[in-house]
C-alpha cells in the first residue's frame, strides 16, 4: 500500500494573517504576561481549597475535641482576602471582565477597534488611579506616622500582620493590572481593523 506524500503548500499571507486573528480570538491572554497571570491564577486558586481545609480543621477542633484555636479565622480571611485581589489580574488576562456589549456587537470592525482602544485608555486611567490609592493606603499601613517601617496588625490575641500584608497584595495585584492594561492599550493602538466574518 503506497502512501502519497505532497508538499504542503505555504499559506498567502493574508490568509496566514487571518489564521492568526482567528486563534488571538479563540484564546483570551492577549500577550505573555496574560498567560503568565493566567497559570499564576490557576495555582491562586488553591488558597481557596487550603482555607476551606483549615476550616474543616478548626471544626473538628472546636466541636471533637473542645480546643478552638486562635489563628484558624484571620488565616482563611487573609486567604480569602488574597485570591479575590488576585482576581481582578486574572480576569484581566482571560479577558473575562464583566461587560455590556449591545454598541459593541451592532458596529462595524473599524469603529470596535476605536472603542477597544477608548476602552484600554479608561482602564488604564483607573488601574493608574487605583495603583495610587492602594500605595497610599499600604504605605499608611507598612509605615508608622514617623515613616519608620511598622506593619499594622490585627490587634487580636494572635495579631499577624495580616492587614498590611493584605493591603501589599492590593497594591501587587493593581501595580499588575496597570501593566496588563498598558500592554493592551499598545496592542490595540497597533492593530489593524477586522474584517467582517460572514
Amino acid at each position: 500500500m503506497s502512501q502519497q506524500q505532497h508538499d504542503p503548500k505555504p499559506l498567502p499571507e493574508q490568509e496566514l494573517a487571518d489564521i492568526v486573528e482567528h486563534v488571538e480570538d479563540v484564546s483570551p491572554e492577549r500577550n505573555g504576561l496574560d498567560r503568565l497571570v493566567s497559570r499564576g491564577a490557576r495555582g491562586a486558586a488553591w488558597m481557596i481549597l487550603l482555607a476551606m481545609a483549615i476550616s474543616v480543621v478548626e471544626v473538628f477542633l472546636r466541636y471533637g475535641f473542645n480546643s478552638p484555636t486562635s489563628w484558624v479565622h484571620e488565616s482563611v480571611v487573609f486567604l480569602i482576602a488574597i485570591s479575590f485581589a488576585l482576581g481582578g489580574p486574572a480576569a484581566m488576562a482571560r479577558n473575562s471582565h464583566i461587560r455590556v456589549k449591545v454598541l459593541y456587537d451592532n458596529v462595524g470592525p473599524r469603529l470596535r477597534g476605536w472603542m477597544d482602544r477608548f476602552n484600554d485608555l479608561v482602564t488604564l486611567g483607573f488601574c493608574l488611579a487605583m495603583s495610587y490609592a492602594a500605595f497610599t493606603m499600604f504605605w499608611t499601613a507598612s509605615h508608622s506616622p514617623l515613616g519608620e517601617w511598622r506593619l499594622e496588625r490585627s490587634g487580636t490575641s494572635w495579631n499577624p500582620p495580616f492587614p498590611a500584608l493584605v493591603k501589599g497584595m492590593i497594591l501587587f495585584a493593581l501595580a499588575l493590572m496597570t501593566l496588563q492594561a498598558l500592554l493592551h492599550l499598545i496592542q490595540s493602538l497597533r492593530a489593524r481593523p477586522r474584517r467582517e466574518v460572514r
